[in-house]
């Protein structure tokens, strides 16, 4: 099967980071590998995994056996809650790093603000020394909400390069969207299709329809057209082949303005709230 690339965005610090990802959410350590090897077969060259899905080993076996160059592959991996706090994530990192088998992360997240606990700034510092320490090429978050955001922005020096957080066509988070844009964070959508649950929306499916393309591809060309990089998952050889087949088409103003009008607030998100999230992530 033929690979075709992906456009790149460049984030705030100048490293570009491919717009369109590879998520493995919710895939089992034992298939990773396979899954990320076809991926990367097929030209996908963005990773995106994190501690607490506990298959950053089968992410590190796909980019070896791939026989990709490290630097031709984004790597980016997420901090656990459970790991917040200065010292323990300098540790965390460490062994994120050593279960990818790599020398260096691409994009590092601290995975869920946690307010409760209040360790995010703390935590945040010791992005900046990985950062400062070459140990990685670019910081962000995951799940921040506009007040973390503009805190973490004044109590600390870098800022992030990216948020990643939940933006499909029901659940759009507009405010924090625009945040971001205001302070130069890169917003990265995850469950980018809403779990599915946003295919079936008239809009989406008429577009489809008039364009000849599968509603994903109607939904994440919707993304991308709006300048966010997204992450779509997928075990499916077919399924990630047109995911990463956004280039060859494009959605009309009113096409986009249907899909933006199927925002429905708080009733379309999928995950847990930013505000109050407090698991560990930790396995029982």
């Amino acid at each position: 099967m033929s690979s075709v690339t992906t456009p790149s965005l460049t984030l705030n610090n100048g490293v570009d980071i491919p717009q369109v990802g590879l998520g493995v959410f919710q895939v089992p350590d034992g298939g990773t590998q396979e899954n990320v090897e076809q991926a990367l077969e097929l030209g996908y060259r963005h990773v995106d995994t994190a501690a607490a899905y506990y298959n950053e080993a089968g992410v590190g076996a796909a980019l070896r056996a791939s026989g990709l160059s490290r630097d031709e592959v984004f790597v980016t991996t997420k901090l656990r809650n459970g790991d917040q706090g200065y010292e323990q994530t300098l540790r965390a990192f460490d062994d994120s790093r050593r279960e990818l088998g790599v020398d260096v992360v691409d994009l590092y997240l601290i995975h869920w603000p946690v307010p409760s606990r209040d360790l995010y700034v703390e935590t945040w510092r010791a992005f900046e020394k990985l950062l400062a320490d070459g140990a990685v090429r670019a910081i962000g978050v995951s799940n921040f909400l506009s007040d973390h955001l503009e805190r973490l922005v004044a109590e600390t020096d870098v800022v992030p390069a990216v948020n990643q957080m939940e933006v499909h066509p029901t659940f759009q988070q507009v405010d924090v969207q625009q945040t971001c844009r205001a302070l130069g964070i890169a917003v990265e959508a995850y469950s980018p299709l809403g779990r599915g649950g946003d295919l079936d929306a008239p809009a989406v499916v008429a577009a489809a329809t008039e364009l000849g393309v599968t509603p994903a591809q109607v939904v994440l060309r919707w993304a991308v057209q709006q300048n966010r990089i997204v992450i779509p998952k997928s075990m499916s050889v077919e399924r990630q082949a047109t995911n990463m087949d956004l280039f060859s088409f494009e959605l009309s103003e009113e096409q986009m303005a249907q899909i933006d009008a199927l925002e429905s607030g708080v009733d379309g998100r999928t995950g847990a709230d930013p505000a109050t999230a407090a698991f560990t992530q930790f396995r029982d």
